[in-house]
């Protein structure tokens, strides 16, 4: 009984392990709410590692001296309901989930959020909100 017992336990654990493989690993950048007129909106990216940890970070450059700023950061092992991110150097904290070719915004929960600053300037003249959302870009 006990064998039977510990090799159930087995079984879940690796399905529940199976279930939580990210879709892909390396680096994918990402633009989810989008930047008009040169503003120096950041450019994300997130890096998936082997061992299953998601790093997300942004580059941003000045447009007006050309000075890059970057921040980088480990949200944790991959989690496809919802990951949290939070960048230090500018107070910004965001959910997303992602999936092997989409990244989404995302509240606590993992619903997806839909705002007008996630639309596009092509978007922005047929409709007032859009789902925030965004490929994800390789290299």
């Amino acid at each position: 009984m006990k064998n039977i017992f510990s090799l159930v336990i087995l079984c879940i654990s690796v399905l529940s392990f199976a279930q939580t493989k990210a879709p892909f690993t390396g680096y994918r950048s990402f633009d989810i709410v989008q930047g008009f007129s040169g503003s120096g909106t950041p450019h994300y990216y997130l890096d998936v590692k082997k061992n299953g940890d998601v790093h997300f970070g942004f580059v941003q450059v000045n447009q007006a001296d050309g000075t890059e700023t970057t921040e980088e950061m480990n949200a944790g092992k991959y989690n496809p309901k919802v990951m949290k991110v939070v960048f230090k150097k500018y107070k910004e904290n965001f959910f997303v989930k992602f999936d092997k070719d989409h990244i989404y915004l995302t509240d606590k929960d993992g619903n997806i959020q839909k705002s007008e600053d996630c639309c596009s300037s092509m978007e922005s003249a047929t409709q007032d909100i859009c789902t925030c959302e965004s490929e994800l870009y390789k290299r």
